[in-house]
């Protein structure tokens, strides 16, 4: 294996606050993260150490606001941070964004009560999230989902009706559901109403409710540390206290979520790029042939360079898509650009770099294999690749016609 030791990403941060953050990031990545990667992704360990140590750092909360226990930091911060986090093992990044993307139904559709009473715990106790909109039978189309959440106005968890509108059942199964089995807390999407998009509301589901339960994680090609399961939610009783937003605005809820969520994905996806192209880089200067290091010839020389460029237009792609949405303008069609552009970059760059490697890379004493492997879901997690063409196009062209 070759001697990793990455050159820092030359990033024009805006403040010192943002320098020493990044700094304090690359630290914690380099001696608890790193190190590690390669053993627990091998025996399909799920670091929740880690999220607690990044917990008590705060760095779980980044993007939220600090009178909830957030960082108060703009999206162009918080996206770096994940992509440091990423680099050094997708596991971390990735789970990362994935407790962002959970906790922004309640800090931006909850009530001031629910706020003050929930959210300190989801940014800065130690607690982890999940989100669940898809099902084994609706991923990418998401709004014919099918677990249904219904009053019951009976329920014990309250005082009285009138007080509190009753509980919910929720019954249903989500699937690939990240953290599945791992979180403290889930952000369940259900149809309380009609069939469609109208008909379905937000829930914050505690994962110690009854009547709630895991399948054992699936079986993946790549990110073996993350578990990914099916969560299963049997009568679950869901105070109306926990609802989310409005009867019928979950989706609403949910699509904006996925928009910042995406923009987490891209920042990922560069960051697992990047730390293949260290890798390559590593090994091309070391490795001689012919008398010279490989990185001499034209061929292998140019492949690096392509690889750079592509990972440098996917940081400026994330990072304008972020500054649009710090700014408080509409973004949702740059998150869609950027998490095409970052994933499809992540699955050629790591392909690449295997085979800057040759045989090398093919074997799991060099993690650019893993890399590879791990790419691949980038492309169709929070919306696969297809999905955000479509995106993009709605937003040039309008609506399809049928």
């Amino acid at each position: 294996m070759t001697d990793r030791t990455p050159q820092p990403v030359d990033r024009q941060l805006p403040t010192d606050e943002a320098r020493d953050l990044l700094a304090l990031v690359r630290d914690i990545a380099q001696r608890e993260i790193a190190p590690k990667a390669a053993e627990e992704e091998d025996a399909g360990r799920f670091p929740r150490e880690i999220f607690t140590l990044l917990s008590e750092s705060g760095l779980l909360g980044l993007p939220y606001d600090s009178e909830y226990g957030g960082g108060d930091q703009p999206y162009e911060i918080y996206l770096q941070v994940l992509e440091e986090l990423a680099a050094a093992r997708l596991t971390v990044g990735l789970g990362v964004s994935v407790h962002s993307l959970s906790c922004y139904a309640l800090a931006t559709y909850g009530s001031k009560q629910q706020q003050v009473e929930f959210l300190p715990d989801m940014l800065g106790g130690g607690l982890l999230g999940a989100y669940c909109l898809s099902e084994p039978s609706s991923g990418s189309d998401a709004a014919s989902l099918r677990t249904k959440a219904v009053r019951d106005d009976g329920g014990p968890s309250r005082s009285s009706a009138a007080e509190s509108g009753g509980d919910w059942m929720i019954t249903g199964t989500k699937a690939w559901i990240t953290h599945g089995g791992v979180a403290d807390f889930y952000t369940v999407m259900a149809r309380t109403g009609a069939e469609g998009a109208r008909g379905i509301t937000a829930f914050l589901v505690p994962a110690d409710a009854e009547g709630l339960s895991a399948a054992a994680p699936e079986k993946k090609m790549g990110m073996k540390g993350s578990p990914t399961a099916q969560v299963h939610f049997d009568g679950v009783r869901v105070p109306d206290e926990r609802r989310i937003g409005d009867e019928g605005q979950g989706f609403a809820i949910a699509l904006a979520a996925l928009d910042s969520g995406r923009l987490g994905i891209a920042a990922c996806a560069i960051g697992l790029a990047q730390a293949a192209l260290d890798e390559a880089l590593a090994y091309a200067t070391g490795r001689q042939q012919f008398g010279r290091p490989i990185s001499d010839f034209q061929g292998l020389r140019f492949l690096l360079a392509d690889m750079a460029t592509q990972i440098e237009a996917g940081r400026a792609l994330y990072l304008a898509a972020a500054r649009l949405r710090d700014a408080g303008r509409p973004f949702a069609k740059q998150a869609a650009m950027a998490k095409l552009h970052c994933t499809d970059t992540a699955m050629k760059v790591t392909t690449d770099a295997v085979q800057v490697l040759g045989g090398y890379g093919y074997t799991a004493d060099f993690p650019v294999e893993r890399y590879m492997r791990e790419a691949k879901v980038l492309q169709i997690v929070e919306g696969t690749n297809q999905i955000q063409r479509m995106v993009i196009a709605r937003h040039l062209a309008g609506p399809e016609t049928r």
